[in-house]
């Protein structure tokens, strides 16, 4: 346990994670349009990168690392989609709204996604992989290898139920 562990007790799962993200990024944008500073809600975004990637469970850090570019996504959908609400031609106001909050977000999407690779990775992330990539080794189905008969002819089964269905149960009398 490292020394972040025994000092913070708080952690996350992933929807947590994730919620606090949405929740600061959608409260930079608040601030952003009260106050008029154009960096608040990149900042915020990134702040609720980081701490969400310090206080997310070990277990949760490879579902988290990919999931800031959507999280930024929908965050910025929802606002542009409420603030084209206003406007005389809303789908218009929503098309140029995505694509200058996205275009004018896009090095914080960046910066918050590397950061949250960086912390994921110094906390463990190479080993949520490497127990990924064995849990799909375990779970591999097995494929049925052709078997060859007593005069050399192989012969590979077909699946339960590829030709005809298999029935289950007994019939009812009558039918």
């Amino acid at each position: 346990m490292s020394e972040l562990d025994r000092a913070t007790g708080i952690r996350l799962t992933v929807r947590g994670a994730l919620a606090f993200v949405l929740v600061a990024t959608l409260l930079g944008s608040v601030l952003q349009a009260l106050l008029g500073v154009a960096a608040l809600t990149g900042a915020a975004f990134v702040a609720g990168c980081v701490a969400a990637a310090s206080l997310v469970n070990r277990r949760d850090l490879l579902a988290l690392v990919v999931s800031p570019p959507l999280v930024f996504f929908v965050t910025t959908a929802f606002i542009e989609a409420v603030r084209s609400l206003f406007a005389t031609t809303p789908v218009q106001a929503f098309g140029l709204g995505m694509y200058t909050a996205l275009s004018q977000g896009a090095p914080w999407l960046f910066g918050g996604s590397f950061l949250v690779l960086v912390i994921a990775w110094r906390r463990g992330l190479t080993r949520c992989v490497r127990e990924l990539r064995e849990e799909l080794k375990a779970s591999k189905a097995s494929v049925p290898r052709p078997r060859s008969g007593g005069d050399g002819a192989t012969f590979a089964p077909e699946p339960e139920g590829y030709f005809e269905p298999k029935v289950y149960g007994t019939p009812r009398e009558g039918q």
